[in-house]
């Protein structure tokens, strides 16, 4: 399993649905929905972000702002995705609520996010420990199917590994993620280089593999009776 194949499995048919991609980051997701025909909206907080996203997907629409105030009317989009993203917002709480405001009722949300585990989180921890984020955003969709206000159609975890060609590459792509990231890379580059040697797998090319459980939710919002 992988990311996109579940996102399309979970909004089959996908073509002509209206989809809202939070934190989509420079907009690989959005693109590879909109070339399965889906009419996708991204936003994400960063503004090189978006320019990436807008140079990438030039068919899709990008805005920037906050997962926590959505600037869409209720009931906007058939349904939203949220991918790897949720533990990067200071309330995932209130995330999770604005992403059900504005998809319509019985649209489904899927959130996807990394655990606190796997040889990627092992190398990465020296230049950001996630563990408490990525806690709290689990914690966050728990409660929130818990409390009632989400019911939940599928709870998946599944690995995405990836390789580079070297630790250097590897740390272009997290910094990617977060450019502030940069200086916890310069400063850290002993304990960096230790962690990324203990962690890495090599392939039959001698390329550095890195693997990341990944636990994916499909969800539907609960409304309350009108």
């Amino acid at each position: 399993m992988d990311t996109l194949s579940l996102v399309l499995d979970a909004f089959a048919p996908i073509a002509g649905r209206r989809l809202l991609d939070v934190g989509c980051g420079p907009g690989a997701m959005a693109a590879a929905l909109a070339g399965h025909g889906a009419w996708m909206t991204g936003i994400d907080p960063g503004a090189a972000a978006i320019a990436a996203a807008r140079d990438r997907a030039p068919n899709c629409t990008f805005e920037a702002g906050s997962a926590e105030s959505l600037p869409f009317a209720d009931g906007s989009f058939d349904g939203a995705v949220i991918l790897n993203a949720l533990h990067h917002v200071p309330d995932p709480r209130a995330a999770l609520g604005e992403a059900a405001r504005v998809v319509v009722p019985g649209g489904r949300i899927v959130v996807v996010e990394p655990l606190a585990e796997g040889s990627f989180f092992v190398a990465l921890r020296p230049v950001e420990d996630e563990t408490a984020i990525r806690a709290a955003a689990q914690a966050a969709i728990a409660d929130a199917i818990a409390a009632g206000r989400f019911r939940c159609l599928s709870d998946t975890t599944f690995v995405r590994r990836e390789t580079f060609a070297d630790r250097d590459a590897f740390l272009e792509r997290v910094a990617a993620v977060d450019p502030a990231r940069r200086i916890a890379i310069r400063d850290n580059a002993g304990a960096i280089a230790t962690a990324f040697a203990a962690a890495i797998e090599r392939d039959a090319n001698g390329r550095c593999g890195l693997s990341q459980p990944l636990r994916a939710h499909v969800l539907v919002a609960v409304r309350e009776p009108a």
